[in-house]
């Protein structure tokens, strides 16, 4: 038997790049905290997650979710060499701009525009596209990066990080960059598969 799914009703569903906040819902029915073994857990790293229906949906495959948990951790809060953390955010700021996941948009330009301080910058990127003038060249060189990196990955190559490095970017920071778009290039068309963006709660 083939289970039908069938796409919610929702008032005011997002449609737009926003730097407010904004929910999610699945599209599959996730787990609840009471259907949660350790194993589960485990999976989660964070038992906070279990308040996340995108993160209780994944916990179907524990073991996946726990190595997608932990590099995610890695790419974004491993700030003690490479890139600072804004620049990580705005490379996946970036990624999900071009592929369109308004949810992960939302999340990362949040954070981008919290520890840069260029809020305007950030919002000229979500309204007016990858292609925005951000204020300076090693911003627009993160942002290029990552849009030919989510584009057509194979495309990306020696004259891309040429250009990071024009603008000052070394090894360690280079490998942020493209760690950032590649992981979100990923999670952007997953989320996008499995569900959509709601109204905050």
């Amino acid at each position: 038997m083939t289970e039908t799914v069938t796409r919610p009703e929702i008032d005011n569903r997002p449609n737009a790049f926003t730097q407010a906040e904004i929910g999610w819902t699945p599209w599959l029915t996730p787990l609840t905290e009471d259907e949660l073994t350790d194993r589960h857990w485990a999976g989660l790293v964070d038992a906070s997650r279990s308040k996340s229906p995108y993160f209780m949906l994944l916990a179907r495959d524990p073991e996946t979710l726990e190595a997608r948990t932990k590099t995610d951790k890695d790419i974004f809060y491993n700030t003690r060499a490479g890139l600072p953390r804004a620049e990580r955010e705005l490379s996946a700021t970036a990624a999900s701009r071009t592929n369109g996941c308004i949810f992960c948009a939302s999340v990362h330009s949040r954070f981008a525009s919290h520890y840069s301080k260029r809020t305007e910058d950030v919002q000229r990127l979500l309204e007016e596209g990858t292609g925005a003038e951000l204020g300076s060249r090693r911003w627009n060189a993160v942002v290029a990066a990552s849009v030919s990196l989510t584009g057509t990955p194979s495309s990306f190559g020696a004259d891309d990080i040429a250009h990071l490095r024009e603008q000052g970017l070394d090894d360690l920071e280079i490998a942020d960059a493209i760690h950032g778009a590649a992981f979100f290039n990923w999670a952007n068309r997953l989320m996008l598969s499995l569900g959509e963006p709601t109204p905050a709660a």
